[in-house]
């Protein structure tokens, strides 16, 4: 393993082994990732744009997935350019201050999406299970209220994380067995004592990203049992259909963090641990503008109208040229 100089903290290179076992897949996986980025920002920016333009998704629905597009454009943005930069240039090192400023948004847009999947969630819960009420409940003020707390929450907690992780005292081998900087792989790369370290970070996984995974979980528990409830068919197919997009995304996002923070305690299965982080980092991301869009006939109407909208202006453009 390599060594470095470990004299002045900020002066720190680590080497980020990202997919080392592939060296002659390099150019394959640049562009592979490349095309997925692009795909990625495109999709939810085009999210975002309908969002704020068409008044039809003007709702708390709609509210919630446009700044769950804004938090995916820049989750994903945190881990593919550095990544697409070291499978081009073949340098994998990074600098003390860029490791802990992409652990940082790293943590704190994860946080962050673990609250927003939750009012989703809640926001859902309210239209299904509480319809008469739902109008009241879930207004402007109450919408922008969830989405404020979930931003500064995810933000806020991570710097405390991310404060108490740099006072860790790095003095031995500087490999980061993942393709960015993970907590798990540097703090094992930290000297001393790292007990307390470990601690807290279980601590600070439990207090805040718990909370928003039980809220999740209890809404969606109260939403099939409402469904299952209803005595028409086509009510439950409707009720159903509201919520089974969001459903999707909150399954494929907890299912692979928890597996993949399981199979990190397992030496043998590090290799799949890095393609299980692909799918929450790069693939969910990738998958949330297909799942949403592809699922729901309000977006697909707002699409189809801003595409009709643009080819007219265009046609227009055009006849005013000739």
């Amino acid at each position: 393993m390599a060594v470095t100089d470990w004299g002045n903290q900020t002066d720190i290179k680590f080497i980020l082994l990202g997919f080392g076992d592939l060296p002659d897949q390099n150019i394959f996986l640049f562009l592979l990732f490349l095309v997925i980025y692009i795909s990625t920002v495109a999709g939810n920016t085009l999210i975002i744009v309908l969002v704020v333009i068409d008044k039809q998704l003007h709702t708390p629905m709609y509210f919630f997935l446009g700044n769950l597009s804004s938090l995916e454009t820049c989750y994903t943005s945190t881990i593919l350019p550095r990544m697409l930069a070291n499978l081009l240039t073949g340098d994998k090192t990074i600098f003390f201050n860029g490791c802990f400023t992409q652990l940082y948004f790293f943590g704190a847009l994860a946080s962050t999406e673990c609250y927003l999947l939750a009012a989703m969630s809640y926001d859902r819960y309210l239209a299904i299970c509480k319809p008469l009420h739902y109008l009241a409940l879930m207004n402007n003020r109450y919408c922008l209220q969830l989405a404020t707390g979930s931003w500064l929450s995810g933000f806020l907690a991570t710097a405390i994380f991310v404060l108490f992780m740099s006072q860790l005292i790095f003095c031995g081998p500087n490999e980061i067995d993942h393709f960015y900087c993970d907590p798990a792989p540097l703090i094992e790369l930290g000297c001393g004592d790292k007990y307390l370290m470990v601690l807290l970070d279980f601590i600070m996984a439990c207090v805040f990203t718990l909370p928003p995974f039980l809220l999740t979980l209890t809404s969606y528990v109260c939403i099939i049992i409402t469904i299952l409830r209803m005595s028409s068919a086509t009510g439950r197919q409707k009720a159903f259909s509201t919520c089974s997009s969001h459903l999707i995304v909150v399954t494929i996002f907890y299912g692979t963090i928890l597996i993949a923070y399981t199979l990190l305690k397992v030496d043998t299965l590090r290799v799949l641990n890095k393609v299980l982080s692909l799918c929450y980092t790069v693939l969910t991301p990738l998958l949330n503008p297909l799942i949403y869009s592809l699922r729901n006939r309000e977006f697909k109407e707002a699409l189809s109208k801003a595409v009709s909208k643009y080819v007219a202006f265009l046609t227009n453009k055009a006849n005013h040229r000739q």
